[in-house]
């Protein structure tokens, strides 16, 4: 199972050292992969009362893409991973292009993690329609890989025209993989059926593994292998007792899981060496190799 960290976005601040900082230190405890949050804007709370989503327009975001521009250069090993970038609320064609460049910059170190959110208020910002966003994601991941693996790409979809184009570069990996977010149903089965893997964020219980278990049976009913197809997982700290951290990374090993991230926000941490910190003492007690 390989072991990355949570890119700490609202928390870390917009000093480039800093960033530089967590970002290497990551790489030379051990960890495998840096797995980036994606929100464009937030909203004003005080123009929606009652409001329940857990970011607004308090809550800093570095752009996923700019930002793996940014780690491609300073880094040499880790991968980067986006968990997730909202697809449908982005030009796929566009989406399609950065990613290559990312891969390119960082010689094949990409992962795209996608997902189709749930801030409404995003998707109008973005103008960009809420209602069709699952469909609509399913033929931009038909388009992006098209777009990846071809030089010229003809296409006719029901939201997309590519009259004979293509993005060049190309990108190291063709395609560059795709994972999927999403607890729903019609996202599990649409990351059986679509992806290279699927990024659930419950803890690792009974309840999480009959949906493992039933997304592994999704991906056998579309003629694919399981055991091609990964679940990256995700131990969020600060909703976890200390005592049981090391434990709940054992259940993810037992679940099958290829990849787990450590996720530092929502701790109260004074500040981004508080994060570095964390991710250094449980790189120890995992056992990770420093390099």
């Amino acid at each position: 199972m390989r072991i990355g960290v949570v890119f700490p976005q609202t928390e870390i601040g917009t000093d480039p050292s800093v960033i530089r900082e967590y970002a290497q230190a990551a790489e030379e405890f051990g960890y495998s992969h840096i797995l980036v949050y994606d929100h464009v804007v937030g909203v004003d709370v005080s123009r929606y009362p009652g409001w329940t989503g857990p970011y607004t327009s308090q809550s800093q975001f570095h752009e996923p893409f700019v930002l793996f521009g940014y780690l491609a250069g300073i880094t040499a090993r880790v991968e980067l991973v986006s968990g997730v970038i909202i697809l449908p609320q982005r030009q796929t064609v566009l989406v399609a292009k950065q990613a290559a460049q990312v891969d390119v910059l960082s010689r094949g170190r990409l992962r795209l993690g996608v997902g189709v959110g749930w801030n409404q208020a995003e998707y109008i910002a973005l103008n960009e329609n809420f209602h069709d966003r699952g469909k609509r994601q399913e033929e931009q991941i038909q388009v992006m890989r098209l777009l990846w693996t071809q030089e010229i790409v003809s296409f006719e979809g029901r939201w997309h025209r590519l009259p004979w184009v293509g993005i060049n570069p190309l990108p190291v990996q063709r395609p560059i993989p795709v994972w999927l977010g999403g607890m729903s149903e019609a996202a599990q089965r649409r990351a059986a059926r679509l992806a290279d893997g699927w990024m659930p964020q419950l803890r690792p219980d009974d309840r999480l593994r009959e949906m493992v278990d039933r997304v592994r049976d999704s991906v056998r009913e579309a003629g694919r292998d399981p055991s091609a197809f990964g679940i990256e997982g995700r131990l969020t700290l600060a909703q976890v007792p200390p005592g049981e951290w090391l434990r709940d990374v054992e259940r993810w090993r037992a679940l099958g899981a290829t990849h787990l991230c450590i996720n530092t926000m929502g701790m109260g941490l004074p500040g981004p060496q508080a994060h570095i910190d964390i991710v250094r003492k449980m790189a120890q007690e995992l056992g990770l190799r420093q390099r």
